[in-house]
């Protein structure tokens, strides 16, 4: 084709509107709001995802992200035919670590006129329930959430509630809550009541990205009419909660690029402040443990052992203590092997007398679509047999067979 015909091509191309999306759209008790971006009351000025019921996620993310509701005809036409590619292990070939994957042929309106049977009926098919929702991401069950709202006007998880009874309907809760609400009151009940589940704070906020931190305290805001980081201040004290606060603001580097030069700096910077001076600069800790990304900090740790011949982990018992020295444990630990961090709180949820369903659930239903198979190996090959035999000896019933669906195999 000659230069004018090209020109003339162009000229007629159709040229696409840009997508506006100052307009945010988030559910609260099943009825559409319109929010703006970082509008209204509240400390948080990041993309609102909160509510009872955000639209759907990030694929292979816990990051909330609404759009217009599809007819189920379209979203049918959309999921049919969409298996993803998986290796030997059930991951998807595009990195995808978890086990949970969109679910082929998908139809929020079927899904959600076989779940209101198996609510109706006479006793509760709880095996259609778990065979629908733990095959379905969570941007898929939100998807069923607002169908199921549509269809019948009630909340599915208020049905789900009525039916359902114990730890059971805790994880069935779970499965149909957006992930960024799911957070927030993961953190909230840490927090309410007698006493702080310190551990469980430290878990979430030093395995949450900064995006979905942002995510998780404007979520919280929506659910409690409270900021996140008033309940920490609240809730806890000095140097423990001047780092918690620091990790709820999302402020985290995420770059995959390392800069060795900084690396150096800011070991020896951690070196002067514990191990070479008399008493310890805890916030050099705070800003360098908490604002750094997981693979600086990585490189960071090594040339601090190069320096002071010890490493960080046994610096930080040395100079530290309390749920302050918890807590930077748990950020080097994430560092250098964030499965293998989790593995760990999945071993101590399941060992011994009792279970700590709490723990189970958030670990199991967070990490469903993002690295529960890198979990699993870590839990293999520290503990000596799989997270699947773990929870088969430790649970039962439907809560047992939810759980094992989750775990997506033996090992």
């Amino acid at each position: 084709m000659g230069l004018p015909g090209l020109l003339h091509g162009l000229r007629r191309a159709p040229v696409r509107a840009p997508v506006e999306d100052s307009e945010l759209r988030r559910t609260q008790g099943g009825c559409s709001v319109g929010v703006r971006a970082g509008a209204g009351p509240g400390p948080p000025r990041s993309r609102p995802s909160g509510g009872a019921a955000l639209e759907a996620t990030e694929p292979g993310t816990n990051s909330c992200r609404s759009f217009k509701r599809r007819s189920p005809e379209v979203s049918r036409r959309l999921y049919e035919g969409r298996k993803p590619q998986r290796d030997k292990k059930g991951a998807s070939k595009g990195g995808h670590r978890g086990t949970i994957h969109d679910y082929p042929g998908f139809s929020p309106s079927v899904d959600a006129e076989a779940i209101r049977k198996a609510i109706r009926g006479i006793g509760t098919e709880e095996k259609t329930l778990i065979s629908i929702l733990t095959e379905r991401t969570n941007a898929q069950r939100q998807l069923i959430v607002r169908e199921y709202q549509a269809a019948y006007g009630k909340e599915l998880k208020d049905d789900l509630k009525g039916d359902l009874s114990g730890h059971f309907k805790q994880l069935m809760v779970a499965l149909v809550t957006p992930p960024a609400v799911f957070d927030a009151k993961q953190l909230k009940k840490s927090m309410k009541g007698v006493g702080t589940s310190e551990q469980a704070l430290i878990e979430v906020l030093t395995t949450r990205t900064s995006r979905q931190m942002k995510e998780i305290a404007q979520a919280y805001y929506t659910v409690y009419k409270k900021s996140l980081g008033d309940d920490i201040s609240s809730e806890t004290s000095g140097d423990f909660r001047k780092a918690l606060l620091t990790l709820a603001d999302g402020r985290r580097d995420e770059s995959l690029k390392v800069d060795e030069h900084l690396a150096k700096k800011d070991a020896q910077i951690l070196y002067n402040a514990g191990e070479n001076r008399w008493g310890t600069d805890e916030d050099k800790f705070t800003e360098i443990l908490c604002l750094r990304s997981y693979p600086h900090l990585k490189l960071t740790f090594d040339e601090y052992r190069n320096i002071s011949q010890k490493d960080i982990e046994d610096s930080i018992k040395g100079e530290l203590s309390g749920h302050f020295e918890d807590l930077l444990l748990a950020i080097v630990h994430c560092a250098r092997n964030m499965p293998a961090f989790l593995a760990a709180r999945l071993h101590q949820a399941l060992k011994g007398a009792g279970t700590d369903e709490f723990t189970l659930n958030r670990i199991m239903v967070s990490r469903s679509e993002i690295d529960l198979l890198d979990i699993r190996a870590e839990f293999k090959k520290h503990y000596g047999y799989s997270l699947y035999s773990a929870i088969k000896s430790d649970t039962s019933g439907d809560y047992e067979l939810t759980l094992l669906k989750i775990c997506g195999g033996d090992d």
